[in-house]
């Protein structure tokens, strides 16, 4: 095993057991995540088992074929984000609105 293989796999494996940890998502995202930590550990493991893919494919070489897989998963992962962080605006949003409303009738209730 190589110098590279190791720092990979650890790599992979902290940024696994940091998402297990602290996060607890729905059972689609852990299963995502299990399926691309076990392709990854694969890939690092057996790295001409990309070219072969990538070549199935019509991809020149198993690195290009990895870079256009993650482009994928990050436009993947970015609207994810952008979703939750639009229904945690229209959440915002809501709370101020309420809040707003409710001191209103409270100055306006003492005001008589």
């Amino acid at each position: 095993m190589n110098g590279i293989q190791i720092l990979l796999i650890t790599g992979v494996v902290l940024v696994a057991v940091y998402f297990f940890v602290r996060l607890h998502n729905s059972v689609a995202d852990i299963l995502l995540l299990l399926a691309l930590v076990s392709a990854a550990i694969i890939f690092i493991f057996f790295p001409d088992a990309t070219n072969r893919i990538a070549h199935r494919l019509g991809v020149g070489r198993g690195a290009d074929l990895v870079f256009y897989l993650s482009i994928v998963i990050f436009w993947f992962v970015i609207l994810k984000l952008y979703v939750r962080i639009r229904q945690l605006e229209k959440i915002v949003i809501d709370v101020v609105r309420k809040d707003a409303l409710n001191e209103a009738g409270k100055i306006s209730s003492t005001d008589y």
